[in-house]
């Protein structure tokens, strides 16, 4: 088989959430004997000779910045692109346009009657809405909103495909409602291929996140709360940097700030295999977060808030806590548990679903 994938972002390094399951997808079809035509855009992470181990081709475009004012989403308008439409029509294979932020060739080209998916990373609307409760300045708060209300409108794009690919059980059950029968839960890919097998005890708590993203911000912010009235150490792992958290990260004496650095891809895997916790607060309940599955995947154990585990069948793996008191308590409990062989059959059960090849594979029969 033949496949046109079209992503939003250059999938090379997987190292935040979308481009996870971009690049891991890729590399489980191809393991699979699909030939793949990439279409990526490129908005400052570079070109990446890593793809080509896994694509016949990989084709690069530039972000339009000009449509914010459209009445279309901006994430859509800014990858609207000639280049890629007449790409995309130089043959009939099926494509999978990665996000609805890839869809701008959906709206007006007829592609007659090739088969047609949209992979879906969230709740666009809903996650656009949850960004501008997060975000602290006005301007932002403004286009976040703005881009909710243009998002919802412009969700019905979906009835121009065949399969709308939805990456969690609750997304699942939005879109089947909406959709009907061309809504299909294909799980998260990423890179564990096992739980890995870990020593009984660690040696600190972690979070790590986009410290660009303002729920990640107000996640941090939330620990550093947490941790202020706690005697363990806690480490905050990011490629980018928040001034106002660095300021207060400097006057605590349990916390840290590790910087990951992009090119080093075992960096993380090793904070992981030392961790003892993986504290993982959110307050938008879109979608599932990639960072979990690493954890669960890599790590030892999980304290989160409801919305990070909400309806993914992954509650009975990790401590909920959704005040920073009950949070706090259910750090506590785990600072002297130990990591048994009972907590990782209970997770090699959980996680069985998100087998990469296995799910590859539904992908290849959709298209066959």
């Amino acid at each position: 088989m033949h496949l046109h994938i079209v992503s939003f972002d250059v999938p090379y390094p997987p190292n935040y959430g979308g481009v996870i399951d971009v690049f891991y997808k890729i590399k489980a079809l191809h393991k699979l004997g699909v030939k793949i035509d990439l279409h990526t855009f490129e908005y400052g992470r570079g070109t990446s000779k890593e793809l080509h181990k896994y694509c016949t081709s990989v084709n690069y475009y530039k972000r339009n910045f000009f449509g914010i004012f459209s009445r279309k989403p901006f994430i859509v308008t800014s990858r609207k692109n000639k280049k890629l439409i007449k790409n995309l029509l130089k043959d009939n294979n099926p494509i999978l346009f990665e996000g609805i932020h890839t869809t701008y060739p959906l709206i007006n080209t007829n592609f007659k009657d090739r088969k047609i998916a949209i992979r879906s990373h969230n709740i666009e609307h809903d996650y656009y809405l949850g960004l501008a409760k997060s975000e602290k300045r006005l301007l932002k708060k403004i286009f976040f909103r703005i881009e909710s209300v243009k998002l919802k409108k412009y969700e019905k794009i979906i009835l121009s495909s065949n399969f709308l690919l939805a990456i969690s059980p609750s997304e699942q059950e939005y879109f089947s409602k909406k959709y009907g029968k061309i809504s299909k839960y294909i799980p998260v890919f990423h890179k564990e291929e096992s739980v890995s097998l870990l020593s009984k005890k660690g040696e600190f708590a972690i979070y790590h996140g986009d410290l660009r993203v303002s729920d990640n911000i107000k996640a941090v912010r939330y620990l550093l709360r947490v941790f202020k009235k706690l005697d363990y150490p806690l480490i905050i792992a990011s490629s980018f940097t928040d001034a106002k958290i660095m300021e207060t990260i400097d006057s605590m004496k349990n916390v840290r700030f590790e910087f990951l650095d992009t090119v080093n891809k075992y960096q993380l895997d090793d904070l992981f295999k030392r961790a003892h916790i993986n504290v993982l607060p959110t307050f938008q309940g879109t979608g599932i977060k990639l960072k979990l599955i690493h954890a669960l995947f890599s790590s030892r154990f999980c304290v989160v808030t409801n919305k990070m585990v909400a309806k993914t069948g992954l509650e009975n793996l990790c401590e909920i806590g959704d005040t920073e008191d009950a949070f706090r308590e259910k750090v506590k409990q785990y600072i002297h548990k130990e990591y048994t062989a009972t907590d990782i059959k209970n997770k090699e059960k959980t996680l069985r679903s998100f087998n990469t090849l296995e799910n590859a594979q539904k992908i290849i029969d959709l298209f066959k």
